[in-house]
């Protein structure tokens, strides 16, 4: 049979286990597995075998799950609470000022957990029903949070990159830099969109009534004050990885950590969210474990197979594609899958097809995992099916229906989609700061 063909067959075998509801990395793994032992006989378990030493020798990878526990930590211990009430007394004065304020919040959350769903439980939970109380549009609002919770997969410590890096082999560090200024840059559109909007509609997002905004000086000092702990936490992690004190290891654990003394310091690390903070961060550590096992045999197969290059020939010499288009084409096929495929699924889904066929094509793979998590990001806020939806569907209070959580998404997305097309035609936007520490970084 010709490889091209069992490449397919491979690939429709594995999205028809994923159809029927299997878990993905038990698609992912027991189809590479079940095709090594077909093509190479009992040999082929060396294959798979292969794949788990090298993951276990991956050092980087000891900064998932620091990075994951520290966002369990600040998020179960209550002090990304904190946060959201500091940004409720000093920006609710201004139009639309608690919306920009969760925007900021959700970057804060994102570069304290790397996981979208953190932020997405954050402000559904905390923002949104103080958002709604105060008489934002809940279109408006209910986008807000969309928005800024598909931060948490884009600025570092981002676990998607991580993800990538290990599957691209490419440097974490180098990847969290290049993510750091396309997150920021898309923040901040994220915000002047709402000042725009609220200014020429003032109704969606009135300023806080006059009672509300007489605070004493006194008591916005110390809800300031409890704001920057968890930001002096997040400036203390990453100062010192990037003035090249601690490695990229390191500094994960000075993360998590810190972020430990913090909750013990506020009197918040009690036996219950001890627990739930080790059970949840396990939980999310060994799925991403599994997931990067049965990728990387999957990839394997598939270089063994010459799969990538019958890809690369169809593309360019059968269809006679140029490099930007058949990039196109790569970022389509990720907002289609992205409709009923979380991020992780699709990485290791297309990562042993499109990463080599990337680096074929003569683009960078750093700058093309920040296009990839972008698309992603896009992916995630499309109806019909995008993940998002349905996160704050069941998050988020009655009143919010479905057709509102549509609705919402459209004006983030063209955002969103504006972002990526500067990213892709400034690639420095993403690859400046990374320049900048070539070689001065551990890890």
């Amino acid at each position: 049979m010709d490889y091209t063909v069992i490449a397919l067959l491979m690939f429709a075998s594995m999205m028809l286990m994923l159809i029927t509801g299997q878990r993905v990395f038990g698609a992912i793994g027991a189809v590479a597995v079940a095709a090594a032992l077909l093509l190479w006989g009992t040999g082929g378990v060396e294959i798979a075998f292969a794949q788990s030493i090298k993951l276990m020798k991956w050092y980087p990878l000891l900064t998932l799950p620091m990075f994951i526990y520290m966002g369990y930590v600040l998020s179960e211990s209550r002090i990304a609470d904190d946060l959201y009430e500091m940004f409720h007394v000093w920006f609710g004065p201004v139009r639309g000022g608690l919306a920009i304020g969760t925007i900021v919040l959700m970057v804060i959350v994102s570069a304290m957990n790397g996981l979208s769903v953190a932020g997405m439980a954050i402000g559904a939970t905390i923002a949104l029903p103080e958002l709604l109380r105060r008489g934002y549009d809940k279109i408006m609002v209910t986008g807000v949070i969309q928005a800024g919770s598909s931060l948490g997969i884009l600025i570092p410590p981002s676990v998607v990159l991580v993800l990538y890096g290990m599957i691209a082999r490419q440097p974490v560090s180098q990847l969290w830099l290049a993510g750091a200024l396309p997150g920021l840059m898309m923040a901040t559109l994220f915000v002047v969109y709402i000042a725009v909007r609220c200014r020429l509609q003032p109704h969606l997002g009135p300023v806080l009534p006059e009672e509300e905004r007489n605070i004493p000086l006194s008591e916005k000092l110390r809800l300031l004050r409890a704001g920057i702990l968890p930001l002096a936490i997040f400036f203390m992690m990453t100062g010192l990885f990037l003035m090249g004190i601690t490695s990229l290891v390191e500094s994960s654990a000075v993360g998590a950590i810190s972020a430990t003394a913090a909750a013990a310091i506020k009197g918040r690390l009690t036996a219950k969210v001890w627990e739930n903070t080790l059970r949840k961060s396990l939980g999310i550590t060994c799925m991403f474990m599994w997931i990067i096992l049965a990728a990387l045999a999957f990839g394997a197969i598939f270089d063994g197979l010459g799969a990538v290059r019958a890809i690369e020939g169809f593309f360019l010499e059968d269809l006679g594609l140029g490099p930007w288009e058949v990039l196109i084409l790569m970022q389509l096929s990720f907002l289609l899958m992205g409709t009923f495929l979380d991020d992780t699924a699709m990485l290791v889904i297309i990562a042993p097809l499109y990463i080599p066929l990337v680096r074929a094509l003569g683009f960078d793979l750093i700058w093309y995992g920040v296009l990839y998590t972008i698309t992603c990001q896009i992916a995630y806020m499309t109806p019909p099916f995008g993940y998002n939806l349905f996160l704050m569907r069941a998050m988020a209070p009655p009143e919010i229906r479905l057709r509102d959580i549509y609705a919402s998404v459209f004006p983030f997305v063209l955002v969103m989609i504006l972002a990526l097309a500067l990213v892709m035609l400034f690639p420095q936007i993403a690859l400046w700061l990374p320049s900048q520490f070539q070689g001065k970084l551990q890890g």
